[in-house]
């Protein structure tokens, strides 16, 4: 009772110092900002609240905090636009969103997509808002009780999905899922500081591979590519469906599966460090569990942009418990977050206990500002779905080259490496031959997401254990298995029965049809080779370090295994069997008049040309030349569509203050920016 005596006067407190015009001023300015980060892929709140900080030095509390959650609170819902229009994962929190809203805006249901999203974005984030309201001042123990066993299985809960999103053959889902946890692991490990799949001869690979390049190569090369192919608009015709009451419709009819996704989705989020990443494929993963019909996932099921959309803004909510009560930031974003709040005023607000018992209001009003930058942004973006939604029915040869240009630069902008365009183009490679042999690229993704809080959390969870059990059997015993730990199991269990009971019925890729057995099986031998060579380069690794080596060797060894029986598999089995899925040999890309090679070299010419010349230089040339021999565009046009995407690339860098690819130019002349 002494805790809501004290919440009701900060209550009121907080309203008071949000309900002021300068105040809501700032809200909505950020929210504008948060709309304009979000809708360029790969970019998403981390760039955004960067671009804020050097701002926050000195301002006015209140103000400062209203601008930053003003953006960070619409990110995960204007992202939508590019995952639904484009096909692209705007950040790594609306990767599930493909899924299904991609094939609706190719059926002309764009709109009808993106308002159902906007629609659970803002139920979501007023879920996550007054979970914060209720639990802010009891959530600590909560929050306490997840300890290193508890984090691990919530990250093998997540691992759990690829049994939904396996597809027809569960052991290509399971094999994706493997190999997307062995490319995780390349670089140095966590724990010892060993060397896998890495060498220190070539640098970049030490750090391993951002999440951003992986995201975009994975989904949004293969995409781009695929409809490039075709030369036709992403929709096949100019409809765009009955327009955004429809989606609000579909948000009435499956609200209680927005109500369980948005409960997941506050549930993941106060859990530090799985956040966004994590959420949308749990979301989507109970979305297709919880649906009687699932043979339309994967081809434009409204269910499965609701529950994605409702989880990933209530994450956001969740989120906050941790960064408020412990100053543990829940995400990346939320790390920046952390960072800001002490540049405001004088200096004098810290994150953790001391905020909830020496500036309550000043709380309450983060809450409540979530809230209203959630109605702010999602008004925004219904009232905007229509019209860019249009965008579907421009002939794709005219976005495609600008869409090569803004993932470029958004990949680069996570390690300022040029070889961050070398990544991007060979995990793309992936991507292409995953979809095209119906392998799953969510399952991929899971594991590579996944990957490194499994081998930290089995790692630092197998140290203490050890040292429990040194003390007695039965304390080491109630470490593992604490209450929590073993409900996250049953639900676990429970997810994988179901997942490999139904996952026949999801098509990973689409209706596939069979080809004949080479290709696919070249493809399958590619796959084992590395997972042989991951082997053999982590048993390599010392014994002393054996903690460096033992979740390569046994992600490995089951990759492998899966392998090796896919193989069998294949050679026993008829060609008009679904494990010889090959996309080539009918449907749109089999159809398409241009070559998945020739058009795959116009990306390759960029990022050649790149190296050369720089990023600006290059990007003028292969817009020009793309534009007049691809699109066989007239001069005009040419020349305007050409200076609009430099000047576009130029704001973004100024904006961001980011820099561009260099080239070898750039190491023998001093040229200006943005040239150098």
């Amino acid at each position: 009772m002494d805790a809501f005596a004290t919440a009701l006067p900060a209550l009121a407190d907080a309203w008071a110092l949000i309900l002021q015009p300068t105040v809501l001023g700032y809200l909505v300015l950020g929210v504008v900002m948060g709309l304009a980060v979000g809708v360029f892929p790969g970019l998403g709140g981390i760039a955004g609240l960067s671009l804020l900080l050097p701002f926050m030095f000195g301002m006015d509390p209140i103000l400062g905090l209203a601008l930053m959650i003003g953006m960070v609170a619409v990110v995960p819902t204007s992202d939508t636009f590019a995952s639904v229009l484009m096909g692209i994962p705007g950040s790594s929190a609306s990767q599930a969103t493909v899924l299904d809203g991609f094939p609706m805006a190719k059926k002309g249901q764009a709109a009808r997509a993106l308002s159902a999203a906007f629609t659970s974005s803002l139920f979501g984030g007023l879920v996550g808002a007054l979970f914060l309201t209720l639990f802010i001042l009891i959530a600590r123990p909560i929050v306490l009780a997840f300890g290193l066993p508890e984090m691990l299985m919530i990250s093998v809960l997540g691992l759990s999905m690829v049994a939904v999103l396996a597809g027809r053959v569960a052991l290509k889902g399971v094999a994706a899922a493997g190999l997307g946890m062995l490319i995780g692991t390349i670089g140095e490990a966590d724990a010892g500081g060993s060397l896998r799949m890495a060498s220190y001869d070539i640098p970049y690979l030490t750090d391993g591979l951002k999440l951003v390049i992986v995201g975009l190569g994975i989904f949004a090369i293969p995409e781009i590519v695929s409809l490039l192919r075709q030369d036709r608009s992403i929709a096949k015709d100019a409809s765009l469906g009955s327009g955004w009451m429809d989606g609000v419709r579909d948000w009435v009819d499956n609200k209680w599966l927005s109500v369980r996704c948005s409960l997941i989705g506050v549930l993941v989020g106060v859990i530090p460090g799985l956040g966004g990443s994590v959420v949308d494929w749990i979301a989507y993963g109970h979305a297709v569990q919880t649906t009687k019909d699932k043979s339309n996932f994967g081809k434009g099921e409204i269910r499965g942009v609701i529950g994605p959309e409702s989880s990933n803004n209530a994450k956001e909510g969740g989120g906050l418990v941790p960064t408020l009560l412990f100053g543990i930031p829940g995400s990346g974003s939320m790390a920046i977050f952390i960072g800001a709040i002490a540049l405001l005023g004088s200096g004098d607000i810290e994150v953790g206990p001391s905020m909830l018992r020496d500036n309550l209001d000043i709380t309450y009003s983060i809450v409540w500002l979530l809230a209203l930058a959630n109605v702010v942004g999602t008004l925004l973006c219904i009232a905007a779905s229509g019209g860019i939604a249009k965008l579907t029915t421009i002939r794709f040869t005219y976005l495609a080259p600008f869409l090569f240009m803004l993932i470029s630069f958004a990949a680069f902008q996570s390690g300022q490496n040029f070889e961050d365009l070398l990544a991007l183009l060979a995990i793309g490679m992936i991507g292409i031959f995953l979809r095209r042999f119906d392998w799953s690229r969510p399952a991929f993704l899971i594991g590579f997401v996944l990957s490194n809080p499994v081998e930290k959390f089995s790692n630092q969870a197998f140290q203490i254990a050890s040292f429990r059990f040194r003390k007695s059997f039965e304390e080491g015993m109630d470490y593992i298995f604490s209450p929590i730990v073993i409900i996250l199991i049953i639900v676990t269990v429970v997810s994988v029965v179901l997942g490999i009971r139904q996952a026949k019925s999801i098509m990973a890729e689409g209706d596939v049809k069979s080809g004949s057995k080479r290709a696919p099986i070249v493809f399958l031998m590619v796959i084992t080779a590395y997972a042989v060579a991951a082997l053999i380069n982590a048993n390599m690794i010392p014994d002393y370090n054996m903690t460096d080596k033992i979740i390569p060797l046994v992600i490995g060894g089951i990759t492998l295994t899966c392998s090796l029986i896919l193989m069998v598999q294949m050679i026993l089995r008829p060609e008009t069997d679904s494990i010889f899925a090959d996309k080539e040999v009918a449907g749109e890309d089999a159809d398409a008049p241009y070559g998945l090679w020739s058009t795959l070299a116009w990306f390759v010419g960029l990022i050649a040309a790149t190296w050369l010349v720089g990023f600006i230089l290059a990007l003028v040339g292969f817009l020009v030349a793309f534009l007049r021999v691809r699109a066989q565009s007239g001069w005009a046009r040419t020349l305007i569509l050409t200076a609009a995407g430099i000047a576009l690339m130029c704001v973004m860098a100024g904006a961001l203050n980011r820099d561009f690819p260099p080239g070898l130019l750039q190491s023998y002349a001093d040229l200006p920016w943005p040239l150098k």
